[in-house]
């Protein structure tokens, strides 16, 4: 087994809004836009690169002039993209997001019909390359048919962000599927959480979660911390006071962070503030992934001695 980590799932063109004067609804407001290549999924492998890992990513890419940017701009970061294909009769994925002020996002729109092509299928052609990862990272932008296919034979350890809401309930609907009934961890935010639950506390998330076979959960709660679980033990870490720039790519940060100290062997719950202080980086630049993530973490880390890199 190889040290590579692979991640599954979306691969965007992110254009984004942030305004410089109060929001006034139906007009036009003075702001910055930027535009970038995008994607939970391909941020998370970012920012791993930039931990220093080797990352293969698996996704399908548009035909159209983003599909074509992202191609390239993944290449120059080094991802491998043999798993990936390009479907030149398709547009690529592309999100739009509109941040307040004070980089808080007010909306944004993801559309992501390309992420079809994932099916099970597509899974099964390449399961045999992807089990000889150290460890898989997978998004809610795919299917609950695929990541239940997923989780029936990955055979090693996987991991699952929820992405949104809207997209939260696959998981679930994967677990309820699945043969194995047997998920590594899963990364929620608060409101994904309540949502896919119907549950009225944390808690009782976590609980419902761990009896449909998720090992270990992390619910980011925003200024409240972080709340996680592994089904026995509960823990809370208080959020890092934090002058936020943007919150976009936060809980792709958080991921990498989590997957980057797994794969240093730290074991949970001490995990959870590798991930907080990655979630910290990306919350202090307007761009969705902070390319001096690594030294912050060593710094943060080294400054709370909570770990080593």
């Amino acid at each position: 087994m190889s040290n590579k980590i692979t991640v599954i799932g979306g691969i965007n063109m992110d254009i984004s809004a942030t305004m410089t004067a109060t929001l006034v609804e139906r007009d036009s407001i003075p702001g910055q836009v930027s535009m970038s290549s995008g994607g939970v999924a391909r941020n998370i492998a970012h920012n791993l690169r930039l931990l220093g890992h080797d990352v293969r990513l698996v996704s399908v890419l548009g035909g159209d002039i983003f599909g074509r940017i992202c191609h390239e701009q993944c290449n120059d970061l080094g991802l491998d993209l043999s798993l990936t294909e390009r479907a030149s009769d398709m547009r690529n994925g592309l999100y739009l997001c509109v941040n307040d002020c004070e980089g808080n996002m007010v909306t944004a729109v993801a559309d992501m019909d390309i992420m079809a092509r994932i099916t099970p299928e597509f899974l099964s052609l390449r399961i045999g390359t992807i089990n000889q990862s150290a460890l898989v990272i997978a998004d809610t932008n795919l299917a609950a048919p695929s990541l239940s296919y997923l989780l029936d034979h990955c055979t090693v350890p996987l991991m699952v962000d929820t992405v949104s809401t809207a997209k939260a309930s696959r998981i679930v609907q994967a677990l309820q599927q699945s043969e194995t009934h047997r998920l590594h961890t899963l990364k929620l935010n608060r409101w994904e959480a309540l949502a896919v639950t119907n549950c009225r506390t944390i808690e009782a998330v976590a609980l419902l979660l761990a009896q449909l076979g998720v090992q270990h959960v992390y619910i980011t709660l925003d200024s409240e911390g972080v709340y996680c679980s592994n089904g026995s033990r509960h823990e809370r870490f208080a959020a890092i006071p934090t002058q936020v720039v943007n919150t976009t790519g936060a809980g792709d940060a958080f991921v990498a962070g989590l997957a980057h100290a797994l794969m240093q062997g730290v074991r949970w719950p001490d995990c959870t503030v590798w991930a907080q202080r990655a979630a910290h980086s990306a919350l202090l630049t307007p761009m969705t992934v902070n390319p001096d993530i690594a030294s912050i973490m060593l710094t943060q880390c080294t400054m709370h001695n909570a770990c080593e890199l």
